[in-house]
């Protein structure tokens, strides 16, 4: 089969990388991938979705996967079932869930599906009243997509009033923020879960925990992710099950009702208070990292999986997962998250451990290839992933990974999956 992945990251690696282990012969294509994407596949340069569209029916591209969430916002796929192809991922309408938080707020409010109180408001004064309701720390959204950095925790209502103003004078995020969220914040301990849907049904993968701050301890800023674990074991088969029936299932017949059949991947963070789980958010894609930490856990076909969800058929076939636990860390460029860095060679050591060789990878993403060298070109450069059968063996085997990689100013947290452990 021919795949094309749209997408130059980690998610996008890990996805390819997961199709490749099945040695079922796919053809696989990047658009437009990074440096190491070319190891799995050939990368392509085509930047228009119309255009995009008419060489996957040129090239008879039987299933495109859509990794990030901008393509999903500007509707590539639905330019794609115009052209009569195959894509896995949410329309563009569905991808509302995401592109807007006032939209997504708004939608679990009309299911009755469990979230913060909340307001969605364009009004400082509107705004700035709710806020004095609230007790802190007080959570301010930006309306519009963010690269995952457009949440703030304010911890008085002097900084969540400034945010706001900040917010809607176009000052902190632009157009994504003329409208802003405020909402009370929950005290509990976070999830990310996927469901992978077809508009009807739908399979949930192992909860994971994801690490946003950039510092050891959960310090500093707000990141796109610094590592992740999976499965997690703060959670059991009650708190997956009613996950099932207060969120996914009234969600997906909520689109429906809405002329909207979600399919693709319905990414919920959730806040789990005293047991009981709640909406935090809802993206439309695979988190990065989470997905880097997913994919190798899947023993059953991924290929397989993103097809029949594609084409309205996960009803057909069963998904199975290793025993095994999965940690991923994330290795960035020296000023993440604060700037861009200069770029810097990557130099991989040899692996001569049998352990390291046999339980570990990478998974690159901030990568490019210049006479045959990889550089770090920024942000977060790649991830080094390590299963085994406990979280500690799992992130022991990661670090050693770590060990491995260099360039320079590379930067990592230390202390991944702590809160398993």
């Amino acid at each position: 089969m021919k795949i094309l992945i749209l997408g130059s990251g980690g998610r996008e690696y890990s996805i390819g990388l997961a199709i490749d282990n099945e040695n079922a012969g796919h053809e696989l294509f990047f658009q437009p991938g990074n440096g190491a994407t070319d190891k799995l596949g050939t990368n392509i340069d085509i930047k228009d979705y119309h255009e995009l569209a008419a060489w996957a029916k040129e090239n008879e591209v039987e299933l495109t996967i859509v990794g990030p969430e901008a393509p999903l916002v500007d509707g590539v796929v639905d330019i794609f079932k115009e052209n009569g192809l195959t894509i896995f991922g949410p329309s563009k309408e569905a991808a509302q869930l995401e592109g807007s938080k006032v939209y997504m707020k708004n939608f679990l409010a009309k299911y009755n599906i469990p979230t913060a109180r909340y307001i969605e408001s364009d009004s400082i004064e509107e705004l700035y009243k709710f806020t004095d309701t609230l007790s802190t720390p007080i959570v301010v959204k930006a309306d519009g997509l963010c690269g995952g950095k457009g949440v703030i925790i304010a911890q008085s209502h002097d900084e969540a009033k400034k945010t706001i103003g900040e917010m809607l004078s176009g000052k902190a995020f632009g157009d994504a923020g003329k409208k802003v969220i405020v909402e009370e914040f929950l005290d509990g301990y976070e999830l990310s879960m996927f469901a992978v849907c077809d508009g009807d049904d739908y399979i949930l993968l192992p909860a994971a925990q994801d690490h946003k701050r950039v510092g050891d301890g959960d310090t500093g800023p707000n990141t796109g992710g610094m590592g992740a674990y999976a499965p997690t074991p703060l959670v059991d088969e009650t708190l997956y099950q009613k996950v099932k029936d207060r969120i996914i299932r009234p969600t997906l017949d909520g689109m429906k009702a809405e002329g909207a059949p979600f399919e693709g991947v319905l990414f919920i963070g959730i806040m789990v208070v005293n047991g009981e789980p709640i909406t935090l958010e809802f993206n439309v894609r695979f988190g990065d990292p989470e997905c880097e930490i997913l994919m190798p856990l899947m023993t059953s076909s991924v290929s397989d999986m993103f097809y029949k969800a594609a084409t309205n058929r996960l009803g057909e076939i069963e998904v199975s997962f290793s025993k095994q636990y999965a940690v991923g860390i994330v290795m960035a460029s020296e000023n993440y998250p604060y700037g861009s860095s200069t770029p810097a060679e990557i130099i991989l050591d040899d692996v001569h451990h049998e352990d390291i060789e046999k339980y570990t990878h990478i998974s690159f993403a901030g990568v490019s290839k210049e006479d045959d060298k990889l550089y770090a070109t920024g942000g977060r450069v790649l991830l080094c992933i390590g299963l085994g059968d406990s979280i500690k063996e799992a992130r022991d085997r990661a670090y050693l990974r770590c060990g491995q990689v260099h360039f320079a100013g590379k930067k990592f947290r230390t202390d991944i999956a702590y809160q398993a452990l």
